[in-house]
């Protein structure tokens, strides 16, 4: 053990027979990672419009790009802080909506641009992936009544629906230059993974069930169709007519080759939400969600643990690459199936998980979590500059503390 944890508070009692979902020390140490998580990055705000991107201690970086997905997971996660009565989470959503009505909106084109330098918009491209954390911003600050909340889920809706949603496909488009003229025909499964994520937030905010209905149906294609067929592993990569693109691949950090099963756990955890927000049906979505969470457990889980960032199609590690995210999505997923039915093999690895993330990942000096590990656990430059946001490990915290699998803000 470092000597950063030998006097921080550990997740749960290691010794302690049941569930550590239940158990009331482990309880109040999700709550307590969660807002220390949330003091760490509220320095994030800038004194003018928009955000910093922070560093290992928590300082502002020198870099003034300001990126879509990030502008937009500091508005849902400080709506999640809303929800968790934090002290000046408000001030961090209201200067995300502000920021992505002054500068991220394209008044000249319609939509979202991808990234800003200071006023000005250095990648104008229409990116499906960034347009649906819109979504995913706009209704977590509807659960929290912010007063922009309903004018942006109207115009990020009609946005998606005029420019991303295909019908016949049952899917969402990628990618379109800034005049909304075509970039490429490439077709991609993180955008509508985070697509469903934030279809699901939205039907929770709204009650309109077109959300609903829109994410069990590419819900169906990812893990009715594809997963079977791939021994429970899903690509990342499609051509236009959405054929499996085995050859493709793209940026390492959002495009990498092969299969993610870091989206495997956020897969088969948004099936049960789906699932859960459906009624509960008598369906196979349980038993279909625990097959992509165990495939990616059995698959990625490395000998010094960790899990590697991209498998080859057969489940062989591409890229053994430690990175924090992948952690946290597992403990969401499998925190999801110990609340479901509690079984002591899930509740074996909930506890593997919390440790290791204790051990390796989580900064208890200065706060936050480091974004990757190298071969001897400790952190390490990737990827990734900086601690890149709060998104995936505040979740991770907040979704076993609900102690449901959906309607995370009622809590």
């Amino acid at each position: 053990m470092s000597n950063q944890t030998k006097h921080a508070p550990r997740p749960g009692p290691t010794n302690a027979s049941g569930f550590w979902i239940d158990h009331p020390d482990h309880q109040a140490w999700l709550k307590s990672q969660a807002e220390s998580q949330f003091a760490f990055f509220a320095a994030s705000k800038q004194d003018r419009a928009g955000f910093h991107q922070l560093d290992y201690n928590g300082k502002p970086m020198d870099s003034g790009l300001q990126e879509l997905h990030s502008t937009t997971r500091l508005v849902h996660a400080y709506a999640l802080g809303m929800s968790q009565a934090h002290i000046g989470a408000g001030d961090i959503v209201d200067q995300g909506m502000a920021y992505l009505a002054s500068h991220h909106r394209d008044p000249v084109q319609g939509g979202f641009a991808w990234a800003m330098e200071g006023d000005t918009i250095i990648d104008g491209r229409k990116l499906a992936y960034g347009h649906v954390f819109v979504l995913l911003a706009a209704a977590s600050a509807k659960n929290v009544g912010h007063p922009d909340a309903d004018a942006l889920l109207t115009q990020i809706s009609d946005i998606l629906d005029q420019h991303f949603w295909e019908e016949t496909a049952g899917l969402y488009s990628d990618e379109w230059n800034r005049d909304w003229t075509p970039f490429s025909t490439y077709r991609g499964m993180n955008a509508n993974m985070h697509g469903i994520e934030a279809m699901l937030a939205a039907f929770e905010a709204t009650g309109d069930s077109k959300f609903l209905d829109r994410a069990g149906r590419v819900l169906t294609f990812f893990t009715g169709e594809i997963a079977p067929s791939e021994n429970w592993r899903i690509p990342e990569h499609y051509t236009q007519d959405w054929q499996i693109d085995r050859n493709y691949a793209g940026n390492h950090m959002f495009r990498p080759a092969g299969t993610t099963p870091g989206h495997s756990f956020e897969l088969g955890r948004l099936l049960l939400q789906h699932w859960d927000l459906s009624g509960r049906p008598q369906t196979d979505a349980p038993q279909v969600a625990r097959k992509l969470i165990e495939q990616a457990l059995q698959d990625a889980w490395l000998p010094d643990g960790g899990f590697a960032y991209t498998l080859n199609f057969d489940g062989s590690v591409a890229d053994a690459s430690r990175f924090w995210w992948p952690v946290t999505e597992a403990i969401g997923a499998v925190g999801a199936l110990v609340l479901l039915d509690r079984r002591q093999e899930d509740e074996i690895w909930y506890r593997k998980l919390w440790t290791f993330a204790y051990d390796h990942f989580i900064d208890h000096e200065c706060g936050g979590w480091f974004p990757a590990i190298d071969a001897a656990g400790a952190p390490t430059q990737s990827i990734f500059a900086g601690k890149p946001d709060i998104y995936h490990s505040v979740q991770a915290c907040l979704l076993p503390a609900s102690g449901r699998l959906s309607r995370l803000f009622n809590i």
